[in-house]
């Protein structure tokens, strides 16, 4: 009988290993940003730092976003992409409207917005009112 409970056991494991995904990880990613890398480039006293962790099995994105030096009050703040530095796109996570540093949250990304993470392909801003483009901005960047 023990033996037969053993090979219950180990199947039962075996089994539910089987339905986690080989590459879930917990991935950690930041960006500093300043108006030198938004497109167009910016001039000004603002710095930024954004840090983010993700569970890639969830697809769970938790962040903290701080900022100083603005030329005025932020006036919204975003995760964009996909896009490589240099390069502008859509917004993927709206960061709020008005929002003061820093700014906390979560989101639950698509898989392909976890691609866009994984691969280099998002860069995250702070807007104000002299600058509705971007004040500053950094590319999020995966840490070891």
């Amino acid at each position: 009988m023990r033996p037969t409970l053993i090979a219950a056991g180990l199947l039962a494991g075996l089994t539910a290993a089987s339905f986690v995904p080989a590459h879930a990880a917990t991935l950690h990613f930041m960006a500093k940003m300043d108006g030198a890398q938004e497109v167009p480039p910016k001039t000004g006293n603002g710095t930024g730092m954004a840090m983010a962790t993700l569970d890639t099995a969830t697809g769970m994105l938790n962040y903290t976003v701080t900022f100083s030096g603005l030329s005025g009050p932020a006036t919204m703040a975003h995760f964009h992409g996909p896009a490589a530095a240099g390069k502008n796109a859509g917004v993927l996570v709206p960061l709020g409207k008005a929002p003061t540093s820093p700014i906390k949250g979560m989101a639950k990304l698509t898989p392909a917005e976890i691609k866009d993470f994984e691969t280099g392909m998002v860069y995250v801003n702070v807007h104000t009112k002299a600058n509705p483009g971007g004040e500053i901005r950094g590319q999020m960047e995966e840490t070891k």
